[in-house]
């Protein structure tokens, strides 16, 4: 099966509609949403409608900001900006996308026997999986070999074999990863609205289940549109200055 994996839009109309459009021709059996389609950007409505429009089989969770602006958590622990965010997008998203958002399910969602996503991590959709340390406390307490998660922002893999393991940071326009199999693997596409490792450009994956085959992109979109956008609805400037940074 040929899989789109989506993750973090963060209210980023521009980026996801760069990243839609660079998919357009290409045939997907399931697209995968990894959660926080809002939060930060100032295109919710946009970004939800655009979610909710995709074709075909479209497997969906939510993330930490989709269940704040949703009512169903109060953000205590978000910094200021990301609370102005999340207060200002539950104030503009339509009654329909905002019951959308609400009634996205939690995470972990297991689609096949040994593959699942998730939005931080399997044992707790809000803890971000940054270290070996943390993979390996999934690994020992989740059964899955391949698991899909969003969260950090930041395109990244962690494997397991017997002993062995391995970390790193997937950079670059495009790259491939070979699911081998005894190998139990955590990946992470990146953020498409918000991009945390220092390359702005929109981040998201593909995965042929048949091949073993995950390949990870970055598409350029019109960042400064984005800003403009924050910016005029008088968000918190560091949320339009750190989109150019992709930080």
């Amino acid at each position: 099966m040929q899989f789109l994996i989506l993750s973090d839009m963060h209210g980023n109309a521009e980026a996801l509609a760069a990243v839609l459009r660079r998919v357009r021709r290409k045939r997907f059996d399931a697209t995968l949403v990894l959660g926080d389609l809002v939060g930060y950007g100032a295109a919710p409505n946009q970004v939800v409608e655009a979610i909710r429009e995709l074709p075909g089989t479209v497997h969906r969770i939510r993330g930490n900001h989709d269940k704040v602006v949703a009512g169903l958590e109060s953000g205590e622990n978000f910094n200021h900006a990301a609370l102005a965010a999340a207060r200002w997008t539950a104030e503009h998203l339509t009654p329909a996308n905002r019951r959308f958002v609400r009634e996205l399910p939690s995470g972990p969602l297991r689609l096949e026997p040994g593959f699942t996503i998730c939005h931080g991590s399997p044992l707790d959709e809000d803890q971000y999986v940054f270290s070996m340390f943390d993979a390996w406390e999934i690994f020992e307490r989740f059964d899955a070999d391949l698991i899909f998660f969003g969260h950090t922002h930041v395109p990244s893999l962690f494997a397991v074999r017997g002993r062995e393991t391995q970390v790193a940071l997937l950079r670059g326009t495009s790259g491939t990863i070979q699911i081998e199999p005894g190998t139990r693997y955590l990946i992470n596409p990146g953020s498409i609205g918000q991009p945390r490792d220092r390359d702005p450009r929109a981040a998201f994956m593909t995965y042929d289940s048949e091949r073993g085959r995950v390949r990870w992109h970055r598409v350029g979109y019109p960042v400064e549109r984005a800003q403009q956008r924050i910016l005029k609805a008088a968000l918190p400037r560091v949320l339009a200055e750190r989109l150019a940074l992709g930080a």
